[in-house]
Parts: C-alpha cells; sequence; structure tokens
C-alpha cells in the first residue's frame, strides 16, 4: 500500500511474481536439463539394449526348452534287459561239467 494514496500498487504485485519465475527458471534450469539429458541418454540406449534383450530372451527360451527335452529323453526307460558290457566273475559263471574222476 502506498502511503500517499492508501491503495496497493497492482504492479509491484507483478514484478514480484515475474522476478519470482524469473528466478525459479535461472535456479532449476541446470537440474532440469540434466533430468532431462538423462532420460534421452537412457531412451537411446534402450532402443539399442531392449533388442538385444529380447534376443537374450529367446535364446533362453530356446535352451531352456532343448534341456527339458533331452531330460525326459533321459529318463526315458528302454524295455527289455540291457547289457552293460561288464565281465562276470569267475565264481559266478556256470560251471563246466567235467567228467567223473
Amino acid at each position: 500500500m502506498s502511503p500517499s494514496t492508501g491503495r496497493s500498487r497492482p504492479w509491484s504485485t507483478i514484478g514480484a511474481g515475474v522476478a519470482t519465475v524469473a528466478a525459479c527458471a535461472v535456479c532449476c534450469v541446470g537440474p532440469l536439463l540434466a533430468v532431462l539429458g538423462a532420460v534421452g541418454a537412457l531412451a537411446t540406449v534402450a532402443a539399442v539394449w531392449v533388442p538385444a534383450l529380447a534376443v537374450v530372451a529367446v535364446a533362453a527360451l530356446v535352451g531352456a526348452v532343448a534341456v527339458r527335452r533331452r531330460r525326459r529323453a533321459a529318463c526315458r526307460a528302454v524295455p527289455g534287459p540291457v547289457d552293460l558290457g561288464v565281465p562276470a566273475p569267475r565264481d559266478h559263471r556256470d560251471p563246466v561239467p567235467t567228467a567223473p574222476r
């Protein structure tokens, strides 16, 4: 309020507001540009890495399916007797009939 007229000056309030906005803009422009620059850099990196991650995900899926199929095939039982290829000890072989003396 002006001491002589008793009315407030609207231009001084507007000027204070403009000064406040300008000070805020000068103060915050650096961090805001840094944040926007970081977002842009991460978007650029993501544009390269997202397809690479998709390729890795598909390779992992194919690998998991292949390992599962191999494990299922390894767990199947073969019907009938299986020769292990181990020779029997002499004590357990059928005795050869010999002529009595």
